[in-house]
């Protein structure tokens, strides 16, 4: 069985072009890369939708699921930016303790 692909490119374009044209402008950069990863899709999505009410964002966080791929790219940023466990916890919106689990499991 073949495993699908979420075209996250296709379904922001046609939300800018048919939502929110008008914040098209600051989304060109990021849509002009040739493949999405997952820190810009987050991205895409606050500067298309904005901040979120608390009880969306709670619900949300309890249906997040991250590749190994993402992962490693959030570590990266991490390393990148020279932060601790807690502040890319925050910036995530992610536990410290599974930031240091990450850590653990991929990183020497």
């Amino acid at each position: 069985m073949k495993k699908s692909t979420i075209n996250y490119k296709l379904i922001f374009c046609d939300i800018l072009e048919k939502k929110c044209p008008e914040k098209k402008d600051k989304c060109e950069g990021i849509l002009a890369k040739e493949n999405l990863s997952v820190l810009d899709i987050i991205e895409l999505n606050k500067k298309i939708f904005g901040p979120i009410d608390k009880e969306t964002d709670r619900f949300d966080q309890n249906h997040k699921s991250y590749t190994e791929s993402s992962i490693l790219q959030i570590l990266d940023y991490q390393k990148d930016n020279q932060l601790n466990n807690s502040q890319i916890a925050l910036h995530f919106k992610l536990s410290r303790h599974t930031v240091a689990k990450w850590k653990k499991r991929y990183q020497m």
